[in-house]
């Protein structure tokens, strides 16, 4: 199911009726942090599942700590 221009125009123009054109760019930021947030979550999150061995041989591998 593809949204065509005219769904998207009615889409959109719904959004500016419930919530008026000063609360959108409100709306987009929280959006977007909320992204960043969930992001950034899911790659601690990937970071914590490697075993301690495999931090300690890349740790090991970086050149400044010679």
């Amino acid at each position: 199911m593809r949204l065509g221009t005219t769904e998207l125009l009615i889409i959109l123009l719904v959004v500016v009726v419930i919530f008026g054109p000063t609360q959108i760019p409100k709306l987009a930021k929280m959006i977007g942090k909320s992204v960043k947030n969930l992001r950034a979550g899911m790659a601690s999150d990937e970071d914590e599942d490697e075993p301690k061995a495999e931090k300690k041989a890349k740790k090991s591998e970086e050149p400044w700590e010679e």
